[in-house]
């Protein structure tokens, strides 16, 4: 038995927050989601391995208890007639009813199906899933996806990727989720019937902001679909927890009115640790047998620095500004995106690695290619773009001129750090494959360190969250040109559409295909076409 949440109540409510119950309408609708019974959100998967698979799900119990006991079962077959493994699991109100373990047994790069009882024999919904092969791998199919807002737009690229039958692993880099409340929006940007924040403006901050807002995306029936259809692995990016984090804080975190930073920090680690299908190991390494290795990193919450400050530099209006801040505080080489433990690990990780299988793939939160902000946008920009808006323009094309990137908060406002992931990359002669997001629109990098080719980077377009096509009036195309014409390591890109993208990879060839949706305002799974590129072994470069 499946008891799915009233999905209108549970999007108002989920971003009501601790505070909010205090009113009669917050108890209203905390009662309602509260009064949710059963399998509540269907079931997930992942962490896969050659023998072994974590899966998720969440049950809440119709008696007056505080912990409960679920089995999980795993078949050869959709009917269960051969359960080849199965196990037992905890969970109570102190992790939100969700329920997680790992089954192993299992034979590797083989389908399965699962699903979990509970005590009074209702079952969860049936789920597929598939173990990572080993030995000599002909061929391995992996979907990219980044930059979920729910109140902007339709999940139509969960929907349309979760009807596919030949991929073997979904791989989300991040913004799963976003913190804000509901002023951040513009009206015009938002669909009625996905608002996540009727009540009140601020963003999550409590551990009880942070689940029900999962619990709110984790009602959709698209994402629920992409879920219950393969194993994903996922690491969180900044909106997992607020915009533009690091270790320390975040430029979106105002302690005056938000508390202390290191507890909305650990609430939002613990909530999305408890809804999504992860392990709580901060970072990991997943072998596809001799075809390549997969990394999921952590770029935000653990390791990172605080970043280098632009902005007093622009403030002061001179160049000079700029150069001292160019040749000083941006190059700092202690600044650093994953921390030092971690650098170390994906440093001889690679180098070990790229000695016995073909491909190093890394899944990272925010994009490793150079990227300045061609002068041409200042000609593009929109009739109706605001003053701050402009000056943001022209500052970053002033640090254009004197090579300064256009993003701080990514790799390229860690130069360093940057410069060190590479030169390990090409230390180990590894095929490196960064697979990342953030920025909302597709971009394909050739990367470069100290002249000589460190691999490509396949970075995918949101879901649903708006991009740098919302500032530029100018007609993509002439958008691409600008961007690739003033950045020689941007190979292609499209910045007006949404979507996902398919990595498919062989030994002698990884293919990328971004795959664009027609629309995200109205409920399709219509495309409107796709761009497809790749690279060879050894090449390091796109074709």
């Amino acid at each position: 038995m499946t008891t799915n949440i009233d999905r209108r109540r549970l999007i108002i409510g989920a971003s009501l927050g601790l505070g909010a119950l205090l009113l009669p309408l917050g108890r209203a609708f905390a009662a309602q989601i509260q009064a949710a019974k059963g399998f509540t959100n269907n079931v997930a998967s992942g962490e896969p391995g050659p023998h072994s698979m974590l899966l998720w799900t969440r049950y809440v119990p119709a008696s007056d208890t505080d912990e409960i006991a679920l089995q999980a079962e795993i078949a050869s077959d959709r009917e269960f007639r051969n359960v080849v493994t199965a196990g037992t699991v905890r969970t109570g109100s102190y992790r939100d009813w969700t329920a997680k373990l790992t089954l192993a047994g299992l034979q590797p790069g083989t389908t399965y199906w699962y699903r979990f009882i509970a005590a009074d024999g209702s079952r969860s919904d049936t789920g597929r899933t598939r173990t990572l092969p080993v030995g000599d791998v002909a061929n391995f199919r992996l979907g990219l996806f980044s930059c979920a807002n729910l109140p902007m737009g339709w999940f139509n690229a969960y929907a349309h990727a979760a009807q596919r039958e030949d991929m073997d692993l979904w791989l989300h880099v991040g913004d799963y989720l976003y913190e804000y409340g509901i002023a951040a929006y513009k009206a015009q940007d938002r669909i009625a019937e996905r608002e996540v924040m009727p009540a009140h403006e601020h963003e999550m901050i409590s551990l009880l902001d942070y689940r029900m807002r999962l619990a709110c995306y984790r009602a959709d029936a698209d994402l629920q679909a992409l879920h219950q259809n393969a194993p994903m692995v996922a690491l969180w990016d900044d909106h997992e927890s607020a915009n533009d984090s690091w270790q320390g804080g975040a430029q979106n975190h105002q302690a005056a009115s938000e508390g202390d930073w290191s507890t909305r920090k650990a609430a939002a680690m613990q909530a999305y640790r408890e809804w999504m299908p992860v392990s709580d190991e901060p970072w990991k390494a997943y072998p596809i047998g001799n075809l390549g290795t997969l990394y999921r990193t952590e770029s935000r919450l653990l390791g990172r620095t605080r970043p280098a400050d632009i902005g007093s530099a622009y403030k002061t209006g001179t160049d000079a500004a700029l150069e001292a801040f160019r040749d000083g505080p941006w190059q700092d080489p202690s600044a650093t995106m994953l921390g030092l433990e971690q650098e170390t690990w994906l440093h001889d990780a690679l180098k070990a690695n790229a000695a016995r299988t073909h491909w190093q793939l890394v899944g990272m939160g925010t994009i490793l290619g150079r990227t300045v902000m061609p002068a041409e946008t200042l000609g593009m920009l929109r009739s109706d773009a605001s003053e701050s808006r402009v000056q943001a323009f022209k500052n970053n094309v002033r640090g254009a001129r004197l090579g300064l990137p256009m993003w701080m908060d990514r790799w390229d406002g860690y130069p360093a750090a940057r410069a060190r992931l590479l030169q390990a990359a090409q230390s180990a002669d590894a095929n490196l494959v960064m697979l990342s997001g953030d920025s909302h629109n597709a971009w394909a990098y050739s990367l470069q360190h100290d002249g000589r080719p460190a691999g490509v980077e396949f970075a995918v377009q949101a879901v649903t969250s708006g991009g740098i096509e919302g500032s530029l009036g100018a007609a993509p195309d002439a958008v691409a040109r600008a961007f690739m014409d003033s950045n020689p390591e941007l190979s292609w890109c499209d910045t007006s559409q949404r979507g996902y993208a398919m990595i498919d990879i062989t030994p002698a060839r990884i293919s990328g295909e971004w795959v664009f949706m027609q629309s995200i305002k109205t409920r399709s799974i219509a495309t409107a076409g796709s761009h497809s590129m790749s690279v060879e072994k050894d090449r390091k470069a796109f074709s």
